[in-house]
Parts: structure tokens; C-alpha cells; sequence
């Protein structure tokens, strides 16, 4: 009976018809577990728990903004050049932040897998023109995910001309940080110090943490050393928090001993 439903839908209605009718019962779905994004992971089969073990890190760092109306920006859609496949974590994200507006990029056309309260930009994750216009559009995320091509060039560039967007208080996340060992992605296991690797270039941002107790008379601070205010390293992945980190140092007056 049920196998006949479906062959039935299948044969009788477009695929927008279907992904939106598939959307509706995995929401409907989702009500019961909006709290848990493990739960919610499963429901829309994002490779974020099946394949890695992302949402139980995003359950503890997003918790405080389940319920309010932000806007989260993620990098890559999912589904590579297919244009009916992906938008699985767009969709948790949706259930999860029930009140927010989900946005996203990928450098294949998914504008099909767009729907209420989800959308799907079209362009490169370094294509600064194109992320500047859509910046004018979106405005100022509380989050921004890179799951997009995982190449470290691109990460880093990309971290740069984005986190300035991202709002005060906003947690920007990097994932996949794996590719920072692998060769073809331009990551490099044999010489861990590769200053040309993700896992370095946010390493070296730690020392922002701490730029009150550099003991270099008139330093000036970089944007990093000023809006950056706590990081997390897990199997890989980053979450950087942004913020006034103006904590002004116990020994130090501006940056020498008196």
C-alpha cells in the first residue's frame, strides 16, 4: 500500500511538488525534536551526524539562539552539480531555528531547493563581487557555516571577507578542518607549520585572544586582535565567537610593564 502511494506521487507529481511535500513531512516530523539537533540531523539526513559528528558540538555552541529570530548563512548547499539534490542541513536549520531565516550559497544552481524561510544564493565562495551583493541582501548573519568547497585557499579567503559581516555576538564556523592535511585540498601533513593551511592560519588567530599582553610598545591591535573573543577547536571543526574583546591585561598598560 504505502509502496504504491509513492509510486504514484512519483509518477503524478513534479519534483517541486515532491520536495515540497517531502519538506512538510519531514517538518512535521521535526516538532517533536526541535530542541535536539542530533534528532533533527537524522530527520533530514544531513551528513552533519550521519557521516561526521558535527550537531552535537552545534546542540552545545547554538543552544542560546534556538528561539530567536536570527539569520544564519551557510556555505555550500550539498547534492555537488546536481540541482535536485542537497539543502538536508538547510532544512535542520530551518526546524532547529524556528523563527530564523536560513540562507546559503553554492556554486552550483540550487534554486529549486528553495522554500519559506530558506534562501539559496548562486555563485563562488570567493567570488568577492558576488558575496558582496549578497551581503547587501542578507545583511548581518548571527552565524555563518563554511561547508562549502573545503579547499584551504578558499577557507581562509573566504573567513576574511565574511567575518567582518558576521554580527557582534555572531559565531562563524568552519568545517571539514581535515582538508588542512591533504594535499589536493592545498593542505599539507608532512610540515604541520605550512603557513598556507586553514589549521595554521587559525591557529596564528589564537595569539588575537591574548594581544593585551604582547609586550610591544604601541602595538596596534588588528580587526582580528579586537572582534575575536574565544575559539573552539574539535575533530575538525572551528567555532570563532565575535565580539569586544577589549579585556584590558592584569600587568600590562598598553601593551608594556610600567
Amino acid at each position: 500500500m504505502i509502496l504504491s502511494i509513492k509510486q504514484y506521487l512519483t509518477k503524478n507529481l513534479s519534483f517541486k511538488e515532491l520536495y515540497k511535500l517531502r519538506g512538510k513531512i519531514n517538518d512535521l516530523k521535526s516538532i517533536p525534536h526541535r530542541s535536539d539537533l542530533n534528532k533533527l540531523g537524522e530527520i533530514h539526513g544531513t551528513d552533519k551526524i550521519i557521516g561526521h559528528f558535527y550537531t552535537q558540538h552545534y546542540q552545545k555552541h547554538f543552544a542560546p539562539y534556538r528561539n530567536k529570530k536570527i539569520k544564519l548563512l551557510e556555505i555550500g548547499v550539498g547534492g555537488y552539480d546536481d540541482p535536485q539534490l542537497g539543502a538536508n542541513s538547510l532544512r535542520m536549520w530551518k526546524n532547529y531555528f524556528h523563527r530564523g531565516q536560513v540562507y546559503s550559497l553554492d556554486i552550483h544552481d540550487k534554486s529549486l531547493l528553495q522554500e519559506d524561510r530558506v534562501r539559496i544564493f548562486h555563485g563562488s565562495q570567493v567570488d568577492f563581487e558576488f558575496l558582496g551583493n549578497m551581503m547587501q541582501e542578507v545583511g548581518n548573519p548571527d552565524i555563518i557555516i563554511d561547508d562549502g568547497s573545503h579547499i584551504n585557499e578558499h577557507v581562509i579567503e573566504t573567513f576574511k571577507f565574511l567575518f567582518p559581516y558576521l554580527k557582534e555576538g555572531g559565531i562563524y564556523v568552519i568545517e571539514d578542518m581535515q582538508t588542512s592535511y591533504w594535499e589536493s585540498f592545498g593542505g599539507d601533513s608532512s610540515d604541520l607549520k605550512n603557513p598556507n593551511t586553514m589549521m595554521n592560519f587559525f591557529k596564528s588567530l589564537t595569539d588575537s585572544l591574548n594581544h593585551k599582553e604582547f609586550l610591544l610598545k604601541g602595538y596596534q591591535p588588528s580587526y582580528y586582535d579586537k572582534k575575536i573573543i574565544s575559539m573552539h577547536f574539535y575533530h575538525n571543526m572551528l567555532f570563532i565567537y565575535k565580539g569586544e574583546n577589549n579585556e584590558e591585561s592584569n600587568i600590562l598598560v598598553n601593551n608594556e610593564k610600567l
